[in-house]
């Protein structure tokens, strides 16, 4: 009798050897972003420089890929992440984020940057860029530190109750004093709405990140201001004031994302 196959036959009657080179190939140049030669990605992946090539190739044509225009290092392209975003929640975010992005960082004269949740950690799927001469911005597609980073706060503070469980006790790992620390830091960001902290990456930088929230009350990205303070004064708003333009603007992505505030909790 026929039928499909089972446990471990499956998987190997479904086997798709080029899928998988493709996929080892992408989430390796996701780890080497000055780019690899083919020669480096066949010894890395323990494959041989032929299969690899032919791979690559293909994912070239495609704009999967892009060769230096100086050398033979292969980076991925942002259709990769314009892809992803299609495919997932996270392009009806950037939509409706878009335009009050703009106009919080047209009246703070600051960048902004938006983050969900990836494979244990944060990613940022949209920035907007300061419209000053001077500015500090985070990088597209950037992983940021739930622990230890102002929107990672936001992002647990706000989460499911289960997934927020599950996450806080892999993130503590087997660390009693650490998973209390951040117990009690997602407490106070979840009683204030906010949170406010010194970069953990940038000296000089004040964090501010606010929840978005989705229709069914929980947050689905925070949006994190990098707060710089100007000493020539051209500094519209200050910190306070930045923080409240903040809340403002995630609240209303919230609303055109069909939240309503009785929905939190």
């Amino acid at each position: 009798m026929t039928g499909e196959p089972k446990g471990g036959d499956r998987k190997r009657s479904y086997a798709a050897p080029a899928l998988e080179k493709g996929i080892e190939i992408i989430e390796l140049l996701a780890s080497a972003p000055a780019g690899l030669t083919v020669s480096e990605m066949a010894q890395r992946l323990g494959r041989s420089i032929g299969e690899i090539f032919r791979i690559v190739i293909v994912m070239e044509a495609r704009n999967w890929l892009r060769k230096g225009p100086k050398d033979d290092r292969y980076t991925v392209t942002y259709r990769v992440l314009e892809a992803a975003f299609r495919a997932t929640p996270a392009h009806g975010l950037t939509m409706a984020a878009a335009v009050p992005m703009q106009e919080l960082t047209d009246a703070i004269n600051l960048s902004c940057h938006l983050v969900v949740v990836g494979d244990g950690c944060g990613l940022v799927v949209k920035r907007q860029e300061s419209p000053g001469q001077v500015g500090f911005g985070v990088r597209l597609g950037v992983s940021v530190d739930l622990v230890t980073s102002c929107s990672g706060h936001v992002l647990l503070a706000f989460m499911p109750d289960a997934q927020r469980e599950a996450l806080v006790a892999e993130l503590a790992g087997s660390n009693p004093a650490a998973e209390a620390t951040l117990r009690q830091r997602i407490a106070t960001v979840r009683a204030q709405g906010y949170e406010m902290q010194p970069s953990a990456r940038v000296a000089g930088v004040t964090d501010l990140s606010a929840p978005i929230f989705g229709f069914e009350g929980h947050a689905v990205a925070a949006l994190t201001v990098p707060y710089l303070v100007m000493i020539d004064g051209c500094q519209p708003t200050d910190i306070d004031q930045t923080r409240d333009r903040l809340r403002e603007t995630a609240e209303r992505i919230s609303s055109d994302l069909g939240w309503v505030p009785a929905a939190v909790g």
